[in-house]
């Protein structure tokens, strides 16, 4: 059994990887032998490694999403160097923070560049040199906020409801991935995606406090998500345990989405 999780010797790409649900994806994939290569903004991904001591021990990478031409060419390099990754996990995310009446045009089309064309041509160009392969499996990630709306009641000021462009992006990405899964099936590349619930960071949990509880009052688990419990989703689609598996949205939101 321990077989169907081990991921010895799979170069997986971890787009994000630095951020508050990326870190633990990556140190998970570590430990469970893959070749990660941890991806982020700028020195993100190298300051993350160095600060969880996976210096030298995972690769990491500075890169916008958002800029495709940039982003395609090094794609395009790391393609040539180690060949196409058996794994791609894509957990960047684009938002304005603004309420809907102050939400301009522009603010709505450059957050779905990031969260949905930019997501689109990622996926394109890795799932083109998997079906190239013959196999791969792509995680992509959409939101509780993709299938459900923001309940009011929980966001009392100061906080702000998830914003409308965001929750739209995300609902895409659910259906991006049928489309991709159904595309790259037959090419035995596989593409799925999670659906995390409320996640609030460190940042937002100490100092909204009455927020948390409202959170946790609304979900049927009766308490927030901890980061780490998103890294075995993660690790199960992208392992052999899940070789069956594709075009799926894995909600990872205690319940939050059942009622």
């Amino acid at each position: 059994m321990k077989e169907l999780f081990d991921l010895t010797g799979k170069r997986i790409w971890v787009f994000g990887g630095a951020g508050y649900l990326g870190q633990p994806v990556v140190t998970a994939l570590h430990g469970l032998g893959a070749e990660v290569l941890c991806v982020d903004l700028d020195d993100r991904a190298g300051t993350f490694a160095g600060q969880a001591g996976l210096e030298g021990k995972v690769a990491t990478a500075g890169a916008d999403v958002a800029d495709i031409s940039a982003c395609e060419g090094l794609v395009r390099e790391w393609i040539a160097k180690t060949g196409a990754p058996h794994g791609l996990v894509n957990l960047t995310a684009f938002t304005t923070a603004k309420a809907m009446d102050a939400l301009t045009e522009s603010d709505f089309d450059r957050v779905n560049h990031g969260n949905l064309t930019a997501t689109w041509a990622l996926a394109r160009q890795v799932g083109d040199a998997m079906a190239a392969a013959g196999r791969g499996s792509m995680v992509l990630f959409s939101s509780m906020y993709g299938s459900v709306s923001p309940y009011p009641e929980i966001y009392e000021q100061p906080m702000h409801r998830n914003p409308v462009e965001y929750g739209v992006g995300k609902a895409g990405i659910i259906q991006m991935t049928r489309y991709l899964a159904v595309h790259y099936g037959k090419s035995q590349v596989r593409c799925n995606c999670i659906s995390p619930g409320p996640f609030p960071n460190p940042k937002v949990q100490e100092e909204h406090p009455g927020f948390i509880a409202r959170l946790s009052a609304k979900s049927p688990l009766g308490r927030i998500g901890r980061a780490p419990e998103i890294a075995g989703a993660v690790a199960f689609l992208l392992s052999g345990a899940s070789t069956y598996i594709t075009g799926h949205n894995l909600a990872v939101d205690g319940g939050w989405t059942s009622w």
